[in-house]
């Protein structure tokens, strides 16, 4: 059976119009009658567990006196809704929490991402994606499923070649270029690559030293993705054994984009890091 379609698209949307009902004054029943519905279908529409109309949703732009630049965005995103991304052929093995992530990453103008464990898998090669995969199953995968994972892996990082690629900043703690996954043949090429991936445009790699000791944010990885004006509905990504968890109260986002600011305070410029993560490239080369 098909999981059903990810719903982070519509929980944005509806986020979006619950503030600014609530700016405007007008109650859930008014705004219910004004999409010919009632309070409990515009309580559903603001949870993100049903979808509108544009017919519908420009009645409620007009009740909330949206101004227009905004209105094209909710309009926008409420197209993007309907979409299936490029995933959606593999939506009967993938996990309903992975597909959000595949929209957020092909949604974002910004991913600020912290990892200490090992190199996100948007900027992983290959070996080292193929190595991880094995590493971390639960299972005995077989080596089809293992390559189906990798190249779907390795298909996500399509988004940088697109036009309006996000902007990209990794901070990663120095423990991840030390972490020999697939032995040090794998690692080195891993981090070769890195140094050739901050060479284009809208991708920085930072890098915490061992020397910085405890520093704040530190208390696991996380990844906030960053939407275009004017709605500014940031999403924060936590890893978790068996998926993935997704925040979007904007207290906990701000908790998480303060912390990135700390973890970015305290890791090296991105050229003292290229000349660390070479270095080290280097050293498990002549291993």
């Amino acid at each position: 059976m098909a999981h059903p379609e990810p719903k982070i698209r519509k929980k944005r949307l509806g986020m979006e119009l619950r503030r600014l009902r609530e700016e405007t004054g007008v109650s859930l029943q008014a705004a219910g009658e004004a999409i010919d519905g009632d309070k409990t279908k515009m309580s559903r529409i603001e949870n993100g567990r049903q979808g509108l109309r544009p017919l519908e949703l420009k009645a409620l732009l007009n009740l909330y006196a949206v101004e227009p630049k905004l209105g094209e965005a909710l309009l926008a995103l409420q197209r993007q809704s309907k979409q299936k991304g490029w995933w959606s052929r593999h939506s009967d093995t993938l996990k309903p929490d992975f597909q959000e992530r595949l929209t957020l990453e092909s949604d974002a103008v910004r991913i600020y991402a912290y990892q200490s464990v090992v190199v996100p898998g948007l900027l992983q090669t290959y070996a080292y994606a193929e190595a991880v995969i094995r590493g971390t199953s639960n299972k005995r995968a077989s080596n089809e499923e293992v390559k189906s994972l990798v190249e779907l892996r390795l298909a996500r990082q399509s988004i940088f070649d697109a036009e309006d690629a996000p902007q990209y900043l990794c901070i990663l703690d120095e423990s991840v270029l030390h972490r020999q996954v697939g032995g040090p043949a794998v690692t080195a090429e891993q981090l070769r690559a890195l140094v050739g991936m901050c060479d284009r445009p809208g991708i920085v790699v930072q890098v915490i030293p061992y020397q910085q000791g405890a520093y704040p944010g530190m208390d696991g990885p996380f990844t906030v993705y960053s939407y275009p004006d004017p709605m500014e509905l940031d999403v924060v990504g936590l890893d978790y054994l068996d998926g993935g968890l997704y925040l979007e109260e904007s207290g906990a986002v701000e908790r998480y984009r303060s912390a990135f600011d700390h973890l970015r305070a305290a890791a090296l410029s991105s050229r003292e890091s290229m000349d660390l993560i070479a270095r080290i490239a280097r050293d498990l080369e002549n291993e």
